[in-house]
Parts: C-alpha cells; structure tokens; sequence
C-alpha cells in the first residue's frame, strides 16, 4: 500500500513536467531559432496575448447603461365608459388618436354585451388600429361603482395591461369618455418632448376639511367587487379614526403619472401601495385620494409632484359631486386655461364640434391631423409618427406646463402640503 501511494505523488509532477517540455519544443520550433528563443518570455507573452484579446472580446459586451430615451415621448391612455358611452369613447379615441402613442379602452359591466362587442369589433376591423396595432381593449370588462374602490381597481388594471404589453412609454393618462382634447397630440408631444419624464401631473390636498368625517372615516362596502350588476355603495358601522402611519391626501381622479410612478405602485416594491391599496378600498371617492397619498407618503416620488390634474373643470358653487357640463358657452375659459383636456362633456354637443373645427382641425369623424396624418377619413396611409407638427394649442401649453413646472421647482408651492 505504501508503495502505491508513492507511486501516486509521482504521477502529477511527471504529468506536469511533460506537459511544459512539449509546450517548449513547441515553441521553439514555431520560432526557427532557439538559440535567441527566452522560453519563459515566449510562455508569458501568449498568456497575455491571450488575456489581451479576452479582454478586449469583454469590453464589447459591457453593457455601459440604458441608451437615451427618444425626444418624443410616449402617452398610454386608458380611456374609460359605461352604459351609453359606446359612441363618446369612439369619438375621444379619434380625437386622441395618435401612432406614436398606446390606448387601452374599456367599457364596464354596465354596459350591454352588444356595445362592448360593437366596440371590439370597430377596434378590431379599423386599418389604422389593425396596421398599428397600439389601441387594446380590455374585454375583461370590470365592474365600476362611481366614489368606490373598483374605480381605483380598474384605472391599476389598465396600467397592467399597458406596462405588461407596451415597454417604452413614458406617462400614464386616464380619462373617460366624457373627457374631451382641447390640443392635439402634436402639441401634447412637442410640450412634453421637454419635461422632465419622473414628472407627475397630480392635483392634491391635504386639506380634507368635511372629506375627513364624511369620507376618510366611514368604512364602506363595495358591491362592483362581487356583483354583475351596478349598484350604489354599503356603509357600514362603526366608523374608524384617522391613519397615524400615513398623512392622508385628496384631490383629482385625473392624472398624468410618470412610468416609474406606475410601476411603484403595480409592482408593489414597497409596501407603501400595497397598506395604502387595502385602507382605500373601503374609502367613499377612493379615485380622488389614493394615487395623491401614495406619491405624497413616498419619499422618492413626492419632490416630483406638480399639483395639477391638466384639465380643465367647471364646478357649480357650491359644489356638488358632479362638475358642470361644458358647452359653448365656455369655449373661450377652457382655451384660455392651457390645459390640454376637458371635462365633462354631453355626447356630441356643439361645443366638440367648436373644438373640432377650431382647435384640433378634426373633420368629418377623422383622426386629429399632425405630422403622421395630413387628414383624411382613416389616414391608413401613417406617415413618420415622430415627425409633429404643433399648432397654437402648443403655445398655450407650454406656457401652462412651464410655469407649473418652474412653480414646483423653485418651491413657491410647497409641495405635498
């Protein structure tokens, strides 16, 4: 036994030993002239011959970092309807129509199963939408109940929908199909080509005043998260105190939300959405508050806040639950706000059809024209969608966006307050 294992030292330094004399004779020969050969020199230089070119081949491969996002930015859209909204959603789709951007639609449950599939169908059998392919609408329709939290639910669902099929846009913008472009998406897109993309466009408050009883406090019951059909929300009893862990905010339920805003609050990376997602679901007009006490309760995302919703509202005084319907009448206030959308809108009144013609350049049932699209019925014929062509709207909204911008950066507004 002790023999073999003798014999068994051996056999490395022998094996080792051979290996080197071969690569010796190798390389003497390769050179001609051992007599001016170093060995060792020559062992050396190959290994780093060798390591010089791996390097090299790796150096390719790092990956230095994102490259820049495009200069035009891009929107998603969920544009939004119930019962009876099958012909207002359509028309607000043409008019906020762009191949540059993404749309996600939906009609809830409360509409009739042949308005939503009169929807699909149009979505589907469109040669602009087919050819894109940018516009998705979420047959897995929701039920909505108005001042609950399934209203919440479905505008979260719609971020899903788009961070999961669309990797490159920039701002979330939810509207529903009573809301109405006062600018075309050529000016949306120039304006915005500028703005800082963590931006988020949120109205908000701290300030509930009667809110806090009569809304934060209560606990309700949202029958649109287990029934099919619409009905008013539960209230419930007792009531509950104030959150210590959280400031509580209100505000809009109207926004432009950054991307990395969204996914913070679908991925859940924290647990900030998540605690603040189960409080708002029984909370009276969850829409008006949760995004708002998300994004003011987060140290990263609250100094990137400009408090305003981009729309522009007319509310009765006192004010009630709904905001005035626009007509006409107001024209001349809504373009003098700058803001880039309206609401809320009878279908069809002759105010979008002012707007049309006065403002969008929109025709006969047309998509809005710009640089992609010179006019037409369809524009099947889609031009270079990064090629704009802002009109005056860009002018009026940039001065807005500007000087909303410069406010919140130079801390005249104190922001989250």
């Amino acid at each position: 036994m002790g023999q073999l294992n003798m014999e068994r030292k051996w056999v490395f330094p022998l094996v080792m030993t051979s290996l080197i004399c071969v690569f010796l004779l190798g390389a003497t020969f390769n050179v001609g002239l051992v007599s001016h050969l170093n060995p060792v020199n020559s062992i050396f230089s190959l290994f780093q011959s060798r390591l010089s070119t791996e390097q090299t081949f790796a150096e390719t491969n790092v990956d230095w970092g994102s490259p820049p996002p495009p200069s035009v930015p891009k929107f998603a859209y969920m544009i939004s309807g119930s019962k009876g909204d099958l012909d207002k959603l359509w028309r607000t789709l043409h008019a906020l129509y762009h191949p540059w951007n993404y749309y996600v639609i939906h009609l809830d449950l409360e509409s009739p199963a042949w308005e939503r599939l009169e929807l699909a169908s149009r979505v589907e059998n469109h040669p602009t939408f087919a050819k894109i392919g940018n516009v998705y609408m979420n047959v897995k329709a929701n039920m909505v109940t108005y001042k609950g939290p399934t209203m919440v639910a479905n505008t979260l669902h719609a971020c899903a929908i788009l961070l999961r099929r669309y990797q490159d846009w920039d701002w979330f913008i939810n509207l529903s199909a009573s809301d109405y472009p006062l600018v075309t998406q050529d000016d949306l897109l120039s304006t915005f080509s500028d703005v800082d993309r963590e931006i988020n466009f949120v109205e908000y408050t701290s300030r509930l005043g009667w809110k806090e009883a009569r809304r934060a406090m209560p606990l309700i019951v949202d029958p649109g998260l287990y029934q099919s059909n619409k009905s008013e929300i539960l209230w419930v009893t007792p009531n509950r105190k104030l959150p210590t862990s959280f400031k509580l905010f209100t505000g809009s339920a109207w926004t432009i939300l950054s991307r990395a805003f969204v996914e913070y609050c679908i991925w859940g990376y924290d647990n900030l959405p998540r605690t603040l997602l189960m409080y708002y679901s029984n909370f009276v007009s969850s829409p008006e508050g949760y995004f708002q006490t998300v994004i003011c309760n987060s140290p990263d995302f609250a100094p990137t806040v400009v408090n305003h919703d981009m729309h522009y509202i007319s509310w009765d005084y006192p004010p009630k639950q709904h905001p005035h319907t626009l007509t006409v009448n107001d024209t001349t206030k809504m373009v003098s706000s700058g803001a880039p959308f309206a609401r809320k809108f009878k279908k069809d009144d002759l105010a979008l059809d002012k707007i049309d013609r006065e403002l969008l350049g929109r025709k006969n049932g047309s998509f809005t024209p710009g640089g992609w699209c010179a006019g037409g019925r369809r524009c099947s014929e889609v031009g270079n969608p990064t090629k704009l062509r802002p009109g005056p709207g860009a002018v009026r909204l940039r001065r807005l966006v500007n000087e909303l911008v410069r406010t919140a950066k130079f801390g005249r507004k104190k922001q989250c307050t």
